[in-house]
């Protein structure tokens, strides 16, 4: 008979007590090192609560305004973290009103759970008070979801809903627990899940497949690397930057890629996709090897897929095999965590440079700056730019910054004109567009870097999407600056009816509110901007505020975003006005 050690008799002693569901929850929570929360409380979801309450020293609960603002929360704490964000809903509306959340998390693969009460067992089916088939209505913007309906399940589904939301390409989960689960008492036992049946978050590395796309860089003479998240989420940047520089590839990253490598690292060729930069674009057509790491080819990066790099060899570096010949068909795939998959191609390099073909991009480079940039951030005319906002914003912060964007013309400006020096500074919503996401992801994100500064960059449409979490920066404190470029429309639809629709612009004239005095009605400081003189002061006073601060800055009502790549046109065929 095994002997237990004292070590071990401790360990089962501290692990399994008869408890009830609902503090088996809160427990489950601990263990996975969970010490932060978003959420909005309700009658299915209170015996949690409860429980939360008594652990408020162990569990900080932040009370969002609304659910939704509970999930872009969770998602901007993620995000800006690496660790997985939680956010937790009553049930019917409030777990229906997570939704646009946990879409946009599955799309841009943000590592997330959700928990939702749920009427109690006997009640399903029945059309009970606040009851919705979660578990259906969140089956296609999920990862993985389950409904308990019983305690004794909880240790078990919630282990596995955080190892499922953080491995291999993350992803939101949801966990829909009925309320008489959350009442049974049973003996409690957690144990982490570390694999899961049929699930296999990262595909093994075939060294075959490496070699073959080294083959082809190697031999390459123009080519060109995008890069995207993936580089990010796996906590790959200095084997994509020793990737990079050994072979002195030119590189250029998409919207959620950024931040992966310093903007002004001398490879780095700019941002890809409808509004991205004009070389980049211009000459995916034009080289010889395209190797996409960790990035899914998003329409709006490929733009008409008949014309997309049809000249070239394709290696594509990537961890879901799902997203391996969807859009673009590939030459070479290399499956697997791009932190392994580089360091594994990084010795079968060769070294080399490719100055000719970087020349190529500079160029170009110019003919951008003269045509937009320049305009865009030393402008002459009258009415302020977005651009030179985002340039002032650079020089106050040192683009040590994490910049949080909304949806539209000011985020497009934004990701252009950032200046990234560390990893995991870029928060945006990209697959999804999710207006009215950046003012409670700026609230996730500062609090769970709160040694950073966090500025949230927002249009005036988005802003009042979600501007009643003013509410949650009132009573967190929580520092984040918001600057609102208004420009009194709905900028980015505003832009496609003036070239597209004969500038007959339906329903995007925007007539808003006192900003600042609603800013001020949260007890905030607060400022406006509407002279290009006033601007410079009035940023460096917001970036060393030690407290939350709310700019608005008003900018020309009819500035449009260039480069464009209309919808359907190849990314040959990138406009600069």
């Amino acid at each position: 008979m095994e002997t237990k050690t004292k070590q071990q008799t401790e360990l089962e002693t501290t692990q399994r007590v008869t408890i009830t569901g609902a503090e088996a929850v809160v427990k489950c929570l601990l263990a996975e090192g969970v010490d932060l929360l978003y959420g909005y409380p309700g009658g299915a979801i209170m015996p949690v609560y409860d429980e939360l309450y008594k652990y408020q020293d162990k569990l900080n609960h932040v009370l969002t305004r609304h659910e939704q603002g509970a999930t872009h929360a969770a998602q901007g704490y993620a995000r800006a973290t690496g660790k997985v964000g939680v956010a937790i809903a009553t049930s019917g509306p409030g777990a229906t009103n997570l939704i646009t959340g946990i879409a946009d998390a599955q799309i841009d693969s943000t590592p997330m759970v959700c928990i939702t009460g749920q009427v109690g067992a006997h009640l399903l089916g029945s059309d009970a008070f606040q009851e919705t088939d979660i578990v259906g209505i969140s089956t296609p913007v999920t990862k993985w979801n389950y409904q308990i309906t019983k305690a004794s399940d909880i240790p078990e589904v919630m282990a596995k809903a955080f190892y499922i939301a953080r491995s291999g390409r993350p992803g939101p989960v949801l966990v829909d627990i009925t309320k008489n689960a959350q009442f049974e008492e049973f003996d409690f036992e957690y144990k982490k899940c570390t694999s899961v049946r049929s699930y296999q978050p990262v595909p093994s590395m075939n060294i075959q497949s490496v070699e073959a796309a080294v083959e082809l860089i190697n031999n390459a003479e123009r080519p060109f690397v995008v890069w995207g998240q993936g580089v990010i989420l796996g906590e790959a940047e200095e084997e994509f930057k020793a990737f990079i520089e050994k072979a002195g590839i030119p590189s250029a990253s998409t919207l959620l890629g950024l931040s992966a490598l310093p903007t002004k690292h001398p490879l780095h060729v700019g941002m890809v996709g409808m509004h991205g930069n004009y070389s980049p674009n211009k000459l995916t057509n034009e080289c010889d090897v395209l190797i996409a790491i960790g990035m899914r080819f998003d329409d709006r990066v490929t733009g008409d897929l008949s014309r997309y790099a049809k000249q070239a060899k394709i290696i594509h570096f990537e961890i879901d095999p799902a997203e391996v010949d969807k859009n673009v068909k590939t030459d070479v795939a290399v499956l697997g965590n791009v932190k392994e998959t580089l360091t594994a191609a990084l010795p079968l390099l060769k070294v080399n440079s490719h100055k000719e073909w970087l020349q190529e991009f500079r160029n170009l480079d110019a003919v951008e700056f003269d045509n937009v940039i320049k305009n865009d951030l030393f402008p002459t005319k009258e009415g302020l730019t977005m651009g030179e906002v985002i340039k002032q914003i650079n020089e106050a912060s040192e683009g040590k910054a994490i910049i949080v964007t909304d949806v539209g013309q000011h985020q497009m400006v934004a990701s252009r004109y950032a200046e990234f020096n560390q990893t995991k500074s870029n928060i945006t919503s990209g697959g999804l567009g999710t207006m009215g996401f950046a003012l409670p992801a700026a609230i996730g994100a500062k609090m769970g870097t709160p040694e950073r500064e966090v500025v949230a960059v927002i249009g005036d449409g988005g802003y009042q999407m979600t501007i009643q979490e003013l509410g949650t920066i009132l009573q967190t404190k929580a520092a984040v600056k918001i600057v609102v470029l208004n420009n009194e429309f709905l900028g980015m639809v505003r832009q496609w009816q003036q070239l597209f629709f004969d500038k007959r612009y339906a329903s995007t004239v925007m007539t808003n509110p006192d900003f600042v005095a609603i800013a001020k009605g949260y007890h905030m400081a607060a400022n406006r901007v509407t002279k290009r003189e006033e601007l410079a002061t009035a940023v460096q006073e917001m970036m060393q505020s030690k407290e939350a601060y709310f700019l608005e800055v008003c900018v020309e009502k009819e500035g449009n975003v260039f480069p464009m790549i209309p919808t359907g046109a190849s990314v040959s065929d990138v406009r600069l006005k």
